[in-house]
C-alpha cells in the first residue's frame, strides 16, 4: 500500500438526519443491524447476506460510491467509465440489470485491467494496480457495504489501515502514546509483495467464519479468482493475491491479517499477562518483554519494552504466523531498531531523542525524507521553466498538492520543513517566471511586489498558496480504544 497513505474515509462521514428516508437510510440501518448482532454473538455465522448484497438500495449506494472515487473516470477491461454510465447508460438501468445478473447467477467478474504507477519517493519503482470493470466495482462495493459491519466487530483496536473513522495519525500517536512509555525496541516489518502473495484459502477460511451464505462466499471467491489482463494484453490466471485497487480487497486483507493482530495481542486479552498494567510492570521486573502491534493493513510494527534479543524472538514468531497466509517478510526491509536510531512508517519518521538544551528525551514525530522527495519531484514536474501552462491552473495545481499533503504532515514536528519546501517552491515559481516573461531582477521585482512592498505570486485572482502562512502545525489527540464506531447501538448506554 502507499506509504503516504490517506485518511479513511468508508463510513458515513457525519450522522443520516432522522428523518431522512432513501437509500443511504436503509443501508445505514441495515449496517447497524448486522454490526449489533456480530457484537453481540462473536461466534455467529450469517446467513441469507446475498439477498442484501443485490437490494435495490445497496446497489443505489454502491454506486454512488463507485462514482465518487478518484478512480471513476478510469475504465476496466470493459472501456466503460462512471461517466458514461450515467450519461449513456443510465444508472437505474444498469443497476436492474446488474441487479438481475446476480439474482440469477450469471454475474461473472471481468478481469481486472493492470496498470503499473510509480511508487512514491522517487525510487524509480512501480506499483501494479487492478482495476476492475463498473459493474465488478459495484459489486464490490455492495459486498463491503453488508461484510464490512460483521468483521468490523471482531477486528482489534491496533489496526487502522482503511477501517471507518480511524486515520494513519490514529496509528503515528499509538507508536508516540507506547514509545514515550518504555516501547524502544522496534521490529520494523515489511510484507514482501503481501497482495501479490495472499493465499486465497487463508482469505476463504476467515471469511467463512464470519458468513455462511454460499453465494457470497462464491462471490467473493469469484473476485478473487478473475485474473488480471496485463499492459501488454496478456490474460494472466490469479491463483493467489487480491488486486490492489480493487474496493473489496483492503477488506479482504484486514481480514486474513486479523490472524497476526489476534496473535501477536494475546496476551493483553482478559486475564492474559499483559492485561493490565500491573501485569505488565510484574513482567517487566522480572526481565520478561511487553509488547504491542500497530498494523496499517499490509504495513507494521511491534513496539516492544524489552531488549534486541526479545525483538528479534518476535520477529522469527511474526514469520511462523505469516507462513500459513501465504506471506513472508521482506529479509531487506524488516529490521529490528532502537526508536533513538529512528524508523519510517506511513510517510512520518518517529525517533527518540534529546531535546536540544536539555536533558530529557522525548519521542519526536518528523516527515520522512522519502514523503519530501515525493512532494517536490510533484513541483518540479509542474513548474518546468518551460511549461505553457496557464499559470493560474499552475498556481491552483500547486495550492491543491501542497494543501493535501501539508494536511496529513501538519501534526509532525513540519515548521522547518514547511519553509523549506515554501522557500523551493517560491523560487521554482520565480524562475518559471522569469524564464517564460524574460524578465530581469528588477522586472520580477516591478511585477511581484504590491504597494507594501509585499511579494505576491498571483494570476487570474489565484495567489500562490504558502505554508509557512496558511498551516498551522497541531499535535494530533491521541485516541486510542476512543475511536467512535461508525454504527452504534441501537440503545446506547
Amino acid at each position: 500500500m502507499p506509504k503516504d497513505a490517506p485518511p479513511n474515509g468508508d463510513a458515513w462521514p457525519e450522522q443520516i438526519p432522522e428523518g431522512e428516508m432513501g437509500p443511504r437510510r436503509k443501508v445505514s440501518e441495515m449496517q447497524a443491524k448486522l454490526h449489533r448482532w456480530a457484537v453481540a454473538d462473536p461466534g455467529r455465522r450469517f446467513d441469507d447476506l446475498f439477498n442484501l448484497v443485490h437490494d435495490p438500495a445497496t446497489l443505489l449506494v454502491a454506486f454512488d460510491r463507485v462514482a465518487g472515487n478518484r478512480g471513476a473516470g478510469t475504465p476496466g477491461v470493459d472501456g466503460l467509465t462512471v461517466a458514461y454510465v450515467e450519461e449513456e447508460v443510465g444508472v437505474p438501468g444498469f443497476l436492474d440489470d446488474l441487479r438481475a445478473q446476480l439474482k440469477t447467477g450469471i454475474f461473472r467478474p471481468l478481469p481486472v485491467r493492470e496498470r503499473k504507477i510509480p511508487k512514491p519517493g522517487g525510487s524509480g519503482k512501480v506499483r501494479a494496480l487492478g482495476i476492475p470493470a463498473i459493474a465488478d466495482r459495484v459489486v464490490q462495493a455492495a459486498l463491503k457495504l453488508v461484510l464490512e459491519p460483521l468483521f468490523e466487530a471482531d477486528f482489534l483496536p491496533v489496526s487502522y489501515g482503511f477501517r471507518p473513522r480511524r486515520r494513519p495519525h490514529d496509528a503515528i500517536a499509538e507508536i508516540h502514546h507506547f514509545g514515550t512509555r518504555g516501547y524502544r525496541w522496534v521490529l520494523d516489518a515489511d510484507i514482501e509483495a503481501a497482495f501479490d502473495n495472499v493465499s486465497h484459502t487463508a482469505i476463504m477460511d476467515r471469511v467463512r467464519l464470519r458468513v455462511k451464505d454460499k453465494r457470497v462466499l462464491a462471490l467473493v471467491k469469484a473476485f478473487l479468482k478473475a485474473g488480471i489482463l496485463t499492459e501488454l494484453g496478456e490474460h494472466r490466471n490469479t491463483y493467489t493475491g487480491t488486486p490492489q485497487g480493487g474496493i473489496l480487497s483492503p477488506l479482504i486483507f484486514n481480514v486474513v491479517l486479523s490472524v497476526l493482530d489476534e496473535h501477536v495481542m494475546a496476551p493483553w486479552k482478559n486475564d492474559g499477562p499483559m492485561s493490565t498494567s500491573g501485569k505488565r510492570a510484574y513482567r517487566r521486573s522480572k526481565g520478561r518483554p511487553t509488547w504491542r502491534i500497530v498494523r496499517y493493513c499490509d504495513d507494521f510494527v511491534i513496539l516492544v519494552h524489552g531488549s534486541q534479543a526479545d525483538t528479534q524472538a518476535l520477529r522469527e514468531d511474526v514469520a511462523d504466523v505469516l507462513e500459513p497466509l501465504g506471506l513472508r517478510l521482506s529479509p531487506a526491509k524488516t529490521q529490528v531498531v532502537h526508536m533513538s536510531d529512528g524508523f519510517d512508517f506511513l510517510g512520518f519518521r518517529i525517533r527518540w531523542k534529546r531535546k536540544r538544551g536539555s536533558n530529557k528525551w522525548y519521542v519526536y514525530t518528523f516527515i520522512a525524507d522519502r514523503a519530501k522527495r515525493s512532494v517536490r519531484a510533484k513541483i518540479r514536474a509542474l513548474t518546468h521553466k518551460t511549461s505553457q501552462q496557464d499559470f493560474a491552473s499552475v498556481l491552483k495545481r500547486l495550492a491543491s498538492i501542497m494543501r493535501g499533503w501539508a494536511n496529513y504532515f501538519k501534526h509532525a514536528v513540519a515548521k522547518w520543513t514547511f519553509d523549506k519546501l515554501d522557500t523551493f517552491t517560491w523560487w521554482r515559481l520565480v524562475h518559471m517566471l522569469r524564464a517564460r516573461h524574460g524578465w530581469n531582477w528588477g522586472q520580477l521585482r516591478r511585477h511581484l511586489k504590491d504597494g507594501s512592498g509585499r511579494w505576491v505570486i498571483a494570476a487570474g485572482g489565484v495567489e500562490y498558496f504558502s505554508l509557512s502562512k496558511r498551516m498551522t502545525i497541531i499535535r494530533y489527540a491521541y485516541r486510542g480504544n476512543k475511536i467512535p464506531c461508525p454504527w452504534p447501538p441501537a440503545n446506547p448506554a
